[in-house]
């Protein structure tokens, strides 16, 4: 399965912002990617004082040009997140496109980042979204898929699930910073690749110091044994990745992990 890494750089400008996806994706089709995968809020600036302003429903005019994208290059695209309103409600939200334009999944983001780090301004999704609920899949004919965004993948019982509905490949459109990217980003990719055997992608926008909110990029993919088989830099940048999918049985059979788990009692 070939897999495109699509680490745009963002601006405040929705059209410039689509053309630059657009022009990913025609690039990943030219290369051969089964599917193209872009970042956590590629459509805007990540910036909770303004996710309204961007913010449309699932079918809108966004969802219409990103269906047309998939259909156009016959392939799937796991539209990264943008602003979805239902209502009065606002989530941060991955849609996922089939080769013939038809949405396969949709996933709103679960864990919404709230943190208060030492010396800096709090950082409160929650003051924009709601949370969604649930795991989210989508199958291929490759694997079965399953889709987080960002802040999700801190929960490991959260891809434990994910994997335990069967899925072989979690995609994670993300965009860590400049103080958690360095710390964790490929320390948690890692870990929840190697916990439950399944491969990991995860997807930021480039870097830009000019904006608010300063991404760490590194766009990564990792093996089932943990493995970095691809992180990119900081830079605005395409790759291609291929996920050799006869490495999870491999991995699976040497070291059973899912036949070994066990359901535990406090004895205290």
């Amino acid at each position: 399965m070939h897999v495109a890494l699509l680490q745009t750089a963002v601006c405040a400008d929705e059209t410039t912002n689509m053309r630059t996806a657009a022009s990913c994706i025609r690039w990943a089709a030219q290369q051969g990617a089964d599917i193209a995968v872009l970042p956590e809020m590629f459509c805007c600036p990540y910036d909770p004082s303004i996710f309204a302003q961007y913010a449309q429903p699932q079918g809108g005019k966004r969802w219409q040009q990103l269906s047309a994208l998939a259909r156009a290059h016959n392939l799937y695209l796991v539209a990264g997140s943008v602003p979805e309103c239902e209502g009065e409600h606002l989530y941060n939200t991955s849609f996922v496109f089939a080769p013939d334009g038809a949405q396969i999944a949709r996933h709103r983001k679960a864990h919404l980042f709230d943190v208060a780090f030492e010396g800096k301004p709090a950082f409160r999704e929650s003051d924009s979204f709601c949370p969604g609920h649930g795991i989210t899949t989508f199958d291929t004919p490759f694997c079965r898929c399953g889709l987080m965004i960002c802040y999700d993948i801190r929960f490991p019982e959260y891809a434990l699930e994910t994997a335990e509905a069967g899925a072989d490949v979690i995609f994670v459109p993300a965009c860590f910073n400049q103080r958690t990217g360095p710390a964790h980003w490929e320390l948690l990719f890692r870990a929840r690749a190697a916990d439950n055997q399944i491969f990991m992608a995860g997807v930021s926008s480039a870097l830009d110091w000019q904006a608010t909110y300063h991404s760490y990029a590194h766009s990564i993919a990792v093996s089932p044994w943990g493995d970095v088989l691809a992180q990119l830099g900081t830079r605005p940048e395409n790759h291609i990745v291929s996920f050799d999918l006869s490495r999870l049985a491999a991995v699976r059979r040497q070291m059973p992990l899912a036949s070994h788990r066990k359901s535990y009692q406090n004895h205290t």
